[in-house]
């Protein structure tokens, strides 16, 4: 199946920003979640998947998208290596 992109980048954001500002008057985070993408017209398992992908990256210390997808294609140190600059590349 191939996705065409049917929510513009800022759709999705604010959806988030929605989500996030508002889960603490809903109980559990899922009622939020539905309830939000009920107004934006998505499926709620869609909107949980962006949502979870930003609290993925805030985890990276707060570091922008972009800078976690480097991080994510960074050469990453062998578990085995003994120094620093012993990097797999």
């Amino acid at each position: 199946m191939i996705t065409t992109g049917r929510y513009s980048p800022e759709v999705k954001e604010r959806a988030v920003r929605m989500v996030l500002e508002h889960e603490r008057e809903y109980d559990p985070q899922w009622a939020a979640i539905v309830s939000i993408a009920e107004k934006i017209g998505c499926c709620p398992e869609t909107l949980r998947k962006w949502v979870r992908r930003v609290e993925r990256t805030a985890s990276f210390g707060g570091r922008t998208r972009s800078c976690a997808r480097r991080l994510r294609f960074s050469p990453r140190r062998s578990s085995t290596a003994d120094r620093d600059d012993d990097i797999i590349h």
